[in-house]
């Protein structure tokens, strides 16, 4: 196997009770395992073996582009939580937050409302722009910002699958639930 899954970098329950262990099991254990094994058996024996997730996602279409998105998307996603999460961003992040958006509360309806209207499956990022501002974007399906050079700092995954053991149907309640345990380590490191 070239590709691997990466462990979680926190214990199946950590998130509990806004993403269950249960939850965890089917996303990481499961749909992100498959993603994973199913790239591996894409590149056996081809030139790909020796490339990047990165460098596939920037040159492939296709299956092999889906496979690849999918592996780093879901890995990006992991980062993005934390049991020690949730509040609000600070230092540099929270200054360019407040310029582009005016105000935490008013970044935060804007980011649930692209996700809330992101049909059917799909991400929603907040990118760093080329000028160093910020921007939300939402993507469909296995699309990724990566694809085009962009530079996410936060992903939340709205497939189903990280959402419908603890929430059903209702992506609204997910991602109401989602913000208690944002890092902001992580997304500020990669602000910077």
């Amino acid at each position: 196997m070239v590709f691997e899954l990466p462990a979680l970098p926190y214990e199946k329950n950590a998130l509990e009770p806004h993403i269950s262990s249960e939850t965890l099991e089917y996303h990481h254990g499961k749909h992100h395992q498959t993603f994973v094994d199913t790239l591996n058996e894409l590149v056996e024996g081809t030139n790909d073996t020796d490339r990047s997730l990165e460098a596939i996602i920037q040159s492939e279409t296709g299956a092999l582009f889906d496979q690849a998105a999918e592996a780093w998307n879901h890995t990006f996603y992991w980062h993005c939580l934390s049991p020690h999460g949730g509040g609000e961003p600070k230092g540099d992040l929270a200054k360019a937050v407040d310029t582009r958006y005016g105000s935490f509360s008013t970044f935060k309806e804007r980011f649930n409302s692209q996700a809330m209207d992101n049909f059917g499956s799909g991400w929603i990022w907040l990118l760093k722009t080329e000028d160093g501002s910020l921007d939300i974007v939402s993507t469909r399906d296995t699309d990724t910002p990566i694809a085009r050079g962009l530079t996410p700092l936060l992903a939340i995954d709205l497939w189903e699958h990280a959402y419908y053991i603890d929430h059903r149907d209702a992506r609204k309640r997910y991602l109401e639930s989602v913000w208690q345990i944002i890092n902001w380590d992580f997304v500020s490191l990669n602000f910077s």
